[in-house]
């Protein structure tokens, strides 16, 4: 049987060690760690790392990969479970996506999933993006309005932040209450927030879903 290498590069040593072993024993899966063999990763056909690693060298294989040559496949384990993380990592090209509290099982299948060119995405991840899907999108604009909803500012200071009157200003407010179901504009804000549209802590929104 032909190995698939598989490297493991998470940015959490301990996790590391334990997608190590737990992969390490797999028939037909030739595994490494960047602990020990840092140089594998060059020649991995799949990439096991954290989300913002995985996010960038997904990105970077895709952009980087010469014609014939499928890009290596990046399967992420983290504890990131909102939509907009989600939605973002599948967008950059990320082919594997599962949570850390995953069972040994899962892990083994996921990474054998991506070893053989196919993808990967644990099953309350795709439900969680099967949902968003079906609910209408904020528009770009409705985005912008809803991040300074959620730094507190007021019409008046969201019309001057944005170059735009105040009116529209409301249509727009009214557009993210009704597309996310708030009765108040503290309502929207936590929906947002519960929904994974606006980073916790930070007071800005993300990527609308």
């Amino acid at each position: 049987m032909i190995s698939s290498s598989i490297h493991i590069m998470h940015a959490d040593p301990i996790v590391t060690v334990g997608l190590h072993a737990v992969l390490a024993g797999q028939p037909g899966l030739r595994v490494t760690s960047h602990l020990q063999q840092p140089e594998a990763q060059r020649v991995a056909r799949v990439l096991v790392t954290d989300y913002d690693a995985g996010v960038a060298l997904a990105r970077q294989a895709a952009a980087s990969a010469g014609p014939g040559m499928p890009p290596v496949a990046v399967l992420v384990v983290t504890q990131y479970d909102k939509e907009w993380e989600v939605r973002l990592a599948m967008e950059a090209g990320v082919a594997g996506y599962l949570l850390q509290s995953c069972g040994t099982d899962e892990l083994v299948h996921a990474a054998g999933q991506l070893a053989r060119g196919q993808r990967y995405l644990s099953e309350s991840m795709t439900r969680s993006v099967a949902d968003s899907l079906t609910r209408e999108a904020l528009t770009g604009r409705e985005t912008d309005v809803l991040q300074l909803l959620a730094q507190g500012c007021c019409n008046k200071s969201i019309a001057r932040k944005l170059g735009i009157g105040v009116g529209t200003v409301k249509t727009h407010v009214k557009g993210v209450m009704s597309k996310l179901d708030a009765t108040a504009r503290t309502h929207a804000v936590v929906v947002a927030t519960q929904r994974g549209l606006i980073r916790p802590g930070t007071g800005g929104a993300a990527a609308a879903s």
